[in-house]
């Protein structure tokens, strides 16, 4: 259960839900900012009034009322932005009080004050006569600066300063102290009266304007009002001209009046959200929206610029439920912006968006990962707003052929792309598959990855569902990345959550208790409370119909458009109506929410067949932990469960005898009928079981200890040798292959605070190079390795299991037929001997250690094992596939000499060289025996089989006879022949290539990843020799394998290089 993410966003959600949708309870009678003077120059002093409930409302309500203070400053002719705030005063720290910036409070108006009593320009000590002050920039905080008042769209407050001369400008309707002002929302129809007023600094003669026409003319004066009737809908345009005989000014507000209500049914065959058409210049835009009276679409949409208009008010459907609009005259291929616009007041873009622009967060995404991203509409608009774009580049699906691995055999890897990759995106992800298919991964399971607040938090506070976050790249990069794993038989898991949705999500915005800051009692999605413990963000309703179909729609669409194999579905126990707390959602009974519920079930079994009916044999994993018989129930329909086994697996890792029993990751253990328990030790929620043991592991006093480092890792082989021998999936948190070891709380600063639970973490692709760590990589390998093997695959999805996990002698036993797994293990930190039976007799293999056999008895015989020692048997020998990373040769007059170097060798019998001269038909020329070695070589003598070429590969053969073959070598005899190597390899931040030429020549060195992709490349001048080429921009790599090739006018020759960090 993802808990602890929220701890620091959920002040953060509290504060900019208010940025959007409080402006619908601005009043007509005050104004969030006022002063006096209402034309202050650069000499002027002036008073500042603040009214806490306006604007995102962020200190209404606040106590003590003496803890509010103004951050202020100035922007000038010399400010680079209207975020470039200069002068500000005592450079004040935002997060301490000082009473100099303390604002007096007017109980009997609700609102604070601060006066300046210098002249501005002495006050913010500015003595360039050259500097001019355009604006006071300035907000009102609390001392602690975690409650500020902003305006409504979260920006900061400014008020104009004036030059000296006339001036003029409409006091009413109010406008938001926004860096341009804009006025506040404005709901009057044909028919109404509109009153407004100009004011000037000095007598003038004024005029008010309504729609082009003199409303009301005051002569040598300093204000005029005007009240005129609105007969028109449309844009109405208010304007306020004041001429002194020498100069003349204006100032204009411009608001939006609808018209009545098309009614009209939805076109056949369009649903919620953006509908294009066939020919790419039109779409029809349809949203749910009942009970509200009107909406509109303002963007850059042709002829809209970002006002509403009459061509953009929505039909509304017969029965109130739906507003919709065709717009046509779109170009194919371009991003337009827009968003809907409710009642006159809320600003949304549409939920089913799958692209939205970000005023907060895009900016820090870098145009490498998403090139041209279009820019947000500053001053135009507030909030998120969303893409419409025709014939947007579509993506060419490459594989065809891919299957689903089997469920009950997964072999899941979860990863974050912040904590796993210096460069997070969809590219460089790509590029660790390599890795991944080697470790034996058959699935990713990827942290939430649609669009949530903020770029960089485990993604567990979503807004929008169906558009992929732009901080990890464009949707195709994420199309690409599917496609690559399917081709590597990898399959692709989202994490979704779904329990809840986060303030930023146009359906909690839509419907807003703003007396109460919650969902609304007429929210057609979300609970106006939680009805279960833990909740985070906004409770959806799983019993609304409307929550129904917008999560079929949901899945649809990544089952769909992106080809996702399935979800795992955060917090799915609060899938419920049936309410454990109390009515402000809080007081909550944990008991009775686990508690067996048979509308939970009934939601979920619904939910389950919409996944199937979207795409059938799709992944449905829960993150349940209820009630034993509950979650029997669902796996027998389908479902894959999440089995957190952290507490028993750390406790037996660490050594202590306290719930060290892991049973309960064993699905027979809990009465099912099905291998649906994802058993893991580790996962994005848990702290790292090596964490614990070098800080609280077991001690034996001068013979064990727990703590060391070393000891440590070998105990997390230990781990693995029966969590990944269970029957039925299991999952591997990132790095734990390489026994990852900071605190999940681990902060940026390295000390150690559960307030950083969720802050960056250390990423250490280095830790592949070090021996011990790796060992224990090679451990996990080995073991996946075995589950797809196809004599012993059948035993991890089987019901054929045994086990003894309570004493501290461990084993496990798998068994069918006449194939068999048995582990066995000492989890003590002092020796110890332990009994099991074999599941029959006869001679089995040590699995990690291929030359040791065991004569089994079929009855019960005895281990005394070392502490932390353990035991993989086999019936019969397996092989762990060898990795050949680099296979050459090279002429020397009357032989040719063959090297190559592999890793994980295991259970390799020998590897037989074979010769050609045509590259077709191939002859044995000699074997050379596996010894464990990285390196091998073998000299051919060819005196007596001249050929002008040679072509070369290799037969890897392991115990039982199986093999595979490598790639082929080419030597060219007529000449020095060409030879290269990577030194050292694995590389490190440097890839060194020795090359040897047989001429003096140009040449290109192309490194590409094991897709395909180019990602270094050097032109180089050889001479005919030796040459050594050093490639420090290697260092950018990501860890994985990469081909390495030379390229001359006549010559082509690759070898392959494996990265490390």
């Amino acid at each position: 259960m993802c808990l602890f993410y929220t701890i620091k966003l959920l002040a953060m959600k509290r504060i900019l839900l208010f940025l959007w949708i409080m402006s619908a309870a601005i009043s007509g009678h005050t104004q969030l900012l006022s002063w006096t003077p209402a034309f202050p120059v650069q000499t002027s002093t002036i008073s500042i009034t603040m009214d806490p409930t306006k604007g995102n409302r962020g200190l209404n309500g606040y106590t003590p009322v003496t803890d509010v203070y103004v951050h202020i400053g100035v922007i000038t002719n010399l400010s680079t932005s209207i975020t470039n705030w200069r002068y500000v005063k005592f450079n004040q720290n935002f997060n301490t009080p000082n009473a100099l910036l303390q604002a007096s409070y007017n109980a009997g108006t609700n609102r604070w004050t601060f006066n300046i009593t210098q002249n501005l320009r002495t006050y913010f000590g500015i003595t360039n006569p050259s500097e001019n002050i355009e604006k006071i920039a300035i907000l009102f905080r609390n001392g602690a600066g975690t409650a500020v008042q902003r305006n409504t769209d979260g920006s900061d407050m400014y008020i104009p300063i004036y030059p000296v001369g006339l001036a003029t400008r409409l006091s009413v309707p109010f406008k938001q102290p926004t860096y341009i002002p804009q006025p506040e929302p404005i709901s009057l129809a044909v028919g109404n009266t509109i009153p407004f007023t100009g004011i000037s600094n000095d007598l003038a003669d004024l005029r008010l304007y309504y729609n082009g026409s003199v409303v009301q003319t005051a002569l040598n004066a300093s204000t005029v009002s005007a009240s005129p009737t609105i007969s028109v809908a449309g844009t109405q345009t208010l304007v306020v001209e004041a001429n002194d005989g020498s100069e003349i000014k204006k100032d204009t507000i411009k608001f939006f009046v609808p018209g009545a209500n098309n009614i009209q049914a939805l076109p056949a065959g369009v649903r919620d959200g953006i509908n294009y058409e066939a020919n790419n210049t039109a779409a029809t835009f349809v949203l749910f929206a009942p009970n509200k009276n009107r909406v509109t679409i303002i963007g850059d949409l042709p002829g809209s610029n970002w006002t509403e208009q009459l061509q953009y008010q929505m039909n509304k459907t017969p029965d109130g439920n739906y507003y919709w609009l065709r717009v046509t005259g779109l170009t194919p291929g371009t991003e337009y912006s827009f968003q809907y616009i409710v009642d006159g007041s809320i600003r949304i873009a549409d939920p089913y968006c799958e692209k939205i622009l970000d005023p907060w967060n895009d900016s820090f995404i870098p145009s490498a990962v998403y090139p041209n991203l279009k820019p947000y509409p500053t001053g135009l608009t507030n909030g998120i707003v969303g893409i419409v774009q025709t014939a947007s580049p579509a993506y060419n699906w490459q594989t065809t052929n891919y299957t689903r691995p089997d469920k009950r055999n997964l072999m899941i890897y979860e990863l974050l792309h912040r904590d796993f990759l210096a460069t997070p995106n969809w590219t460089t992800l790509r590029d660790t598959l390599t890795y991944l298919k080697r470790l034996g991964i058959t699935a990713i399971k990827l942290m939430p990855f649609n669009e949530f607040e903020g770029n960089i938090s485990w993604g567990y506070n979503p807004d929008f569902y169906f558009a992929p976050d732009k901080y990890y790249g464009t949707k195709n990069n994420l199309k690409q990345f599917i496609d690559i794993c399917h081709a590597n038989g990898i399959a692709v898991i989202m994490d979704i959550a779904l329990n809840h949705s986060f303030g930023l999500s146009p359906m909690v915005q839509l419907y807003w208790d703003a007396v109460n800051n919650r969902p609304a009692a007429n929210n057609p999605w979300y609970n106006p409370v939680a009805r279960h413990a833990f909740n985070v963000g906004f409770d959806f309703n799983h019993e609304s119909l409307s929550t129904r179909y917008f999560f079929s729609r949901v899945v649809e669409h990544w089952l769909t458009e992106y080809k996702l194999d399935g979800f795992r579905f955060d917090l799915s126990k609060g899938f419920t109506q049936n309410n454990t707390c109390d009515v402000n959602g809080a007081n909550c009974n944990v008991g009775a929410w686990s508690s067996y519920d048979q509308s939970r079930i009934n939601i979920w079994n619904r939910y389950y067949d919409t996944l199937q009916l979207k795409s059938p044999g799709s992944y449905a994993i829960l993150e349940h932990f209820a009630n034993n018989d509950e979650e029997n129930v669902l796996q027998n329909r389908g479902f894959m469960f999440w089995g957190n086994l952290n507490t028993s697996f750390s406790q037996a890792a660490m050594g202590y005898t306290t719930d060290w029993d892991f049973k309960w990751g064993i699905h027979n253990e809990r009465g099912w009928a099905n291998p649906h328990l994802i058993t893991y030790a580790e996962s994005h929620d848990e702290e790292r079981v090596m964490t614990k043991m070098l800080q609280f592991g077991n001690n034996n006093p001068g013979v064990y200890n727990t703590r060391i480092l070393d000891t440590a890792l070998q105990r997390m082989e230990l781990i693995s040798a029966f969590m990944l021998t269970i029957p039925g999936p299991k999952m591997i948190w990132q790095f734990g292959e390489l026994g990852y070891d900071f605190s999940i709380n681990y902060c940026q600063n390295g000390t150690i605070n559960s307030n950083c639970r969720t802050d960056p973490k250390p990423i250490r692709w280095d830790y592949y190079n070090v021996p011990d760590r790796r060992k224990l990589y090679d451990v996990n390998r080995a073991l996946l390795q075995l589950r797809k093997n196809p004599v012993y695959s059948p035993l991890f999805v089987s019901n054929a299991v045994q086990y003894n996990l309570s004493g501290n002698v461990k084993w496990l036993k798998i068994s069918q037929g006449i194939t068999g797994i048995l582990v066995i293990g000492n989890f003590d930190v002092a020796t110890q001997t332990g009994s099991v039976s074999f599941p029959f007799g006869g001679t089995w293999y040590n699995y990690m250690n291929p030359g040791q056999t065991f004569n089994a008895t079929g009855g019960s015989q005895s281990f005394t094992l070392a502490p932390g020692e353990y035991r993989v048997y086999l019936s019969s020998f397996v092989v762990v596939p060898v990795d050949i990373l680099s296979f050459t040769g090279q002429h020397n007059g009357n032989s040719n000499l063959l090297k190559w170097t592999v890793a994980n060798e295991q259970n390799l019998e020998y590897y037989e060289l074979q010769r050609s001269l045509n590259g077709v038909d191939f002859v044995s020329v000699g074997d050379v025996t596996a010894t464990g070695s990285s390196s091998y070589g073998y000299n051919d003598p060819v005196a007596n089989v001249p050929s002008p070429v040679y072509y070369y590969r290799l037969r890897m053969v392991d115990r039982d006879g199986n093999f595979k073959l490598s790639e082929i070598v080419k030597i060219n005899a007529g000449r020095t022949a060409w030879f290269a190597e990577a030194n050292p390899n694995p590389f490190g931040n440097r890839l060194n290539i020795r090359i040897q030429s047989p001429e003096q020549t140009n040449a290109r060195v192309l490194v590409t990843d094991m897709s395909g992709r180019q990602v270094l490349q050097r032109q180089v001048s050889l001479i005919n020799g030796v040459n050594m080429v050093s490639l420090p921009e290697a260092a950018v790599l990501e860890s994985g394998l990469y081909n390495v090739t030379i390229i001359t006018a006549s010559d082509r020759y690759s070898i392959r290089a494996v990265k490390v960090k």
